[in-house]
């Protein structure tokens, strides 16, 4: 089982969108038996709190329900439970490593560096942009999965 845990700020965008994008292309390849997939936030600010409406619309649009998911905020023990810590941006790493306290085990990584143009994902809180923030999803989750075949993990 690999055990994958998004992360974004608030929980309500990019990681649900993440958790949601990758559950349906290995549902879709018929590997999910082999994935625990989920989300979560580093803030408190939207704990309990839906995905955000634009967010949950672009997903409906290409065919995926995130009904029932509700923002949480990341803990310690995530780090033990998790085998991928994938974050949207490099600023959501800084504030994973003060919840954890390190990565001794090179579990936290932003999800567009297994892409072949590593950067961050912006925030289409702030941007409005849910259109680049799937297209940079769909990307890192690609490669992300890419990168597990390639090193027979999957």
């Amino acid at each position: 089982m690999i055990r994958i845990l998004f992360i974004c700020h608030g929980n309500i965008c990019r990681s649900p969108m993440s958790e949601f994008i990758l559950k349906d292309m290995v549902t879709k390849r018929g590997i999910s038996d082999r994935f625990q997939i989920a989300s979560a936030a580093t803030s408190r600010e939207e704990i309990g709190n839906p995905v955000y409406p634009p967010a949950r619309r672009k997903l409906l649009e290409h065919g995926i329900d995130p009904s029932g998911k509700t923002a949480r905020q990341m803990t310690r023990r995530d780090y033990e439970e998790y085998d991928y810590i994938l974050a949207a941006e490099q600023y959501n790493i800084r504030n994973i490593l003060r919840i954890t306290g390190g990565d001794p085990d090179h579990k936290i990584h932003r999800l567009l560096d297994f892409s072949n143009r590593p950067r961050d994902i912006d925030d289409p809180w702030y941007t409005g942009d849910f259109d680049a923030a799937w297209n940079d999803i769909v990307e890192g989750c690609e490669a992300f999965l890419d990168w597990l075949k390639r090193e027979k993990r999957i």
